[in-house]
């Protein structure tokens, strides 16, 4: 069976990702609009004649083009950030959670996760679930990200000649849009205190959750940190815990070691038997946090095997 895919944005950064990863595919038939992607009565007719819709749209954007569907059998994913936390929309993470991936399947509309909540959220969902980081603990997020993550203008300031910085931070009003998303999907009741960088390479990701053990309920050990993950993830196809053995015998984790997959790995960093972890996901955030995860998400509600054209 051929299924009929329609991508809302192809032009843009992860709509020319999810194109490359899906137009060799012979499972799927893609609706290539051109020259004729602007044209409202065009993307109209395409939204509402496609089995399952990707969004790669500017958030206000998605809203219009989901308003434009009177089909209630397209499918869709929305990979802006505009459905996030909203009401009827399923978080589009499979591995969240033990109920997560089953609800994905059943569902029409879906929301694919952030970049900078995949690694934030894989790290600490499972803790909280198991009662290890209380609901209303405060915690910091720091991370990077490649320059691909702000999209074409970052792009092109990063890569048409000027003297673009190697590193920058941002997010300085801590008011960025990812909070809720990371606060609410984590199970949090306090909102995380979210640090974002941009490094001078085009992608790749670091996403770190300091955490002092010794301010948790009960004190744990690192070895119960990592044994929680762990847990979470036994069997996850695409998201691993390196082992501590393969941790402690590490020196640094570059931004760029998963670069071209969909895969996430964890790493829990520590002194067994010290008071502090350095809690790290490691993801491309045009894989897993990006188009990879919509690919991911698009298997899954089409039936199809969840690794179909992924890795």
């Amino acid at each position: 069976m051929t299924h009929i895919i329609f991508i809302d944005g192809e032009a843009g950064t992860t709509g020319l990702d999810v194109l490359r990863r899906l137009e060799g595919r012979r499972d799927l038939e893609l609706i290539l609009l051109g020259e004729r992607r602007r044209d409202l009565e065009a993307r109209r007719e395409a939204l509402n004649s496609a089995d399952l819709v990707i969004l790669c749209l500017p958030d206000e954007a998605a809203r219009e083009a989901v308003g434009l569907i009177d089909n209630p059998e397209v499918k869709v994913i929305d990979a802006s950030t505009a459905h996030r936390v909203a009401s009827g929309w399923t978080y589009g993470f499979p591995e969240l959670a033990p109920h997560q991936r089953g609800e994905i399947i059943g569902t029409r509309r879906v929301s694919n996760p952030g970049c900078y909540p995949t690694g934030f959220l894989a790290l600490v969902a499972p803790l909280v679930r198991a009662g290890i980081v209380p609901r209303d603990q405060p915690l910091t997020v720091n991370a990077v990200s490649g320059y691909s993550g702000g999209g074409k203008a970052m792009i092109a300031e990063f890569e048409d000649g000027t003297d673009a910085p190697p590193y920058r931070v941002y997010g300085l009003s801590l008011k960025h849009k990812h909070v809720p998303e990371m606060t609410k999907h984590a199970g949090l009741e306090t909102p995380v205190l979210f640090a974002p960088a941009v490094g001078a390479y085009r992608h790749g990701m670091l996403v770190e959750v300091p955490l002092h053990l010794s301010a948790l309920p009960g004190s744990p050990s690192i070895e119960v940190v990592h044994g929680a993950l762990s847990e979470a993830y036994a069997g996850a196809r695409f998201v691993e815990v390196a082992d501590l053995e393969t941790s402690e015998a590490m020196a640094r984790v570059t931004p760029e070691g998963l670069n071209g997959t969909n895969r996430l790995r964890l790493h829990v960093f520590g002194d067994r038997g010290g008071a502090q972890v350095r809690l790290v996901a490691l993801l491309d955030n045009l894989g897993k946090g990006a188009s990879g995860a919509a690919v991911q998400n698009l298997n899954l509600m089409l039936g199809l095997p969840e690794d179909t054209g992924l890795d």
